[in-house]
């Protein structure tokens, strides 16, 4: 008798005919979020659930489905998932590492890119007819080329990050928990600093460190104080890392320059506030997402499912 699962959100059909060879598969391609409530009725007697960032699966849910064996994020984080909870009633849990780098390494970009040349602000001058001609002084940005990149965070998509300054002729520093290996240093060329160091020197800051109590509000006032007046925030990691009301306060004072943000704390609700600016960029939690990249953070967690329930040790095991 093949396992059966769950999936909470749509995905892409190929994804749900390389499950069906193998589960018997009960899918929410209408795309409707469930409520916690209605996820635990659909998982009544599932064995598996593939699920989103947005599902939250915790002590309480794990308690209403005492069949499930396997949880499989479609994505790298998992702060969504009380893991713990899940191994301790042997659930395994997967995530999604890898297949998303270059693509959020390229959104963090993009958004480095359109903040320090105000691009959503001159678009909308444009579109509203107001733009009569050129001027000298006319839209000023800041260069992004030569300037001083402070990445917190030198995981995979750090690095990801930090190779893409080469073109900018950027100095890179960077900051993490535990200090990289040299040669993974010498090959993205960035200096290690401490944490105070990088906010003081950095033109842009770029956050990519997971979710965590450890790293709640790791961005608040003290922080954005310690930054430089002209220095631009980029945030395509996790909300909660920052603190949105001190950050709005920052904007608004102009303590820093700018920020672009990919997430947000509480997200999708935004913080008005930031609806009042313009010297910040607002996409809706984008990094991963391109047709390629979202087509393989699917195949990776289904595949990661099929083993965790045929009895083989799944790719992407998360280990508490």
């Amino acid at each position: 008798m093949k396992p059966k699962i769950t999936i909470t959100r749509e995905v892409f059909d190929d994804t749900i005919d390389y499950l069906k060879q193998h589960c018997e598969v009960d899918a929410n391609q209408a795309d409707q979020a469930y409520s916690p409530e209605a996820l635990a009725a659909r998982l009544a007697g599932q064995d598996g659930l593939m699920c989103a960032l947005t599902d939250k699966v915790d002590s309480t849910l794990l308690a209403r489905c005492p069949t499930l064996k396997a949880v499989a994020n479609i994505a790298v984080g998992y702060n969504n998932i009380d893991v713990p909870a899940c191994t301790a009633r042997g659930i395994q849990v997967t995530n999604t590492p890898g297949v998303l780098d270059d693509s959020t390494a390229d959104l963090a970009w993009a958004l480095m890119l359109a903040t320090a040349r105000r691009v959503t602000e001159v678009e909308a001058y444009i579109r509203k007819g107001e733009w009569t001609g050129w001027k000298l002084k006319q839209w000023l940005g800041v260069d992004v080329h030569h300037a001083t990149l402070g990445i917190i965070g030198m995981g995979r998509i750090g690095q990801a990050i930090a190779r893409r300054a080469f073109g900018f002729d950027m100095k890179v520093i960077y900051y993490n928990r535990k200090r990289v290996a040299a040669d993974i240093e010498q090959r993205v060329n960035a200096r290690y600093v401490n944490f105070d160091e990088l906010l003081a020197q950095s033109d842009f800051i770029v956050l990519q460190v997971p979710y965590s109590s450890a790293t709640h509000h790791l961005i608040g006032a003290r922080e954005l104080a310690k930054m430089k007046p002209s220095a631009v925030l980029i945030n395509s990691t996790r909300g909660g890392v920052v603190d949105d009301a001190a950050l709005i306060t920052a904007l608004k004072a102009g303590t820093i320059r700018a920020a672009g943000l990919d997430v947000y704390e509480n997200e999708p609700k935004l913080n008005p506030g930031f609806l009042a600016l313009n010297n910040v960029v607002l996409v809706p939690h984008i990094g991963s997402s391109t047709e390629a990249t979202r087509r393989a953070m699917a195949m990776t967690a289904a595949k990661n499912l099929v083993a965790a329930l045929t009895g083989a040790v799944p790719p992407n095991l998360v280990r508490v």
